[in-house]
């Protein structure tokens, strides 16, 4: 029997209560979710991708082997398939998250269309937070701890030191 693997990209930069949120339902799901930290025109992230993925990886290992972390730089398609894969997943904050993951996806199911996407509402109690928000706060020596886990805040704290 094969596995029921998802693909859940991001940059996680930094990696948010609300990433792990979508994990844990994620793993009612599916048998794996592969953690995909990408690079992007778009992003600019001040820390390197394998600062990012080490982090993701402290937290990811309360999730024990259900869980993996990999680094990419291709198509997304391209890695969902090199992972055997065939669910990419993204969570839902807003209308406006709404809008810009539905046009990602009609364009990496015109790319691979046998690629599925799954889309998760955040929590309730998750939906405010976003990675960049907290990178802010963390800059301006603020409290993140009720957003990330406490490796993610000890990480950010050492940076702006």
């Amino acid at each position: 029997m094969s596995k029921n693997i998802v693909v859940y990209p991001g940059s996680f930069n930094p990696i948010t209560n609300g990433h792990t949120d979508l994990i844990d339902r994620a793993l009612h799901l599916f048998d794996h979710v592969i953690l995909a930290i990408g690079t992007s025109a778009q992003k600019d992230p001040k820390v390197a991708l394998a600062d990012r993925i080490a982090l993701c990886q402290d937290v990811a290992n309360q999730y024990g082997d259900r869980v993996s972390v990999e680094g990419f730089n291709t198509l997304l398609v391209d890695f969902v398939a090199a992972k055997g894969a065939r669910f990419i997943l993204r969570g839902l904050r807003s209308v406006t998250d709404f809008d810009y993951e539905f046009q990602m996806a009609d364009m990496n199911r015109s790319l691979a269309p046998d690629v599925e996407y799954v889309f998760l509402p955040t929590s309730k109690d998750c939906s405010f937070i976003s990675s960049t928000l907290v990178r802010e706060i963390a800059a301006m020596g603020g409290d993140i701890s009720q957003f990330v886990d406490p490796k993610v805040a000890a990480a950010l704290a050492a940076q702006s030191d």
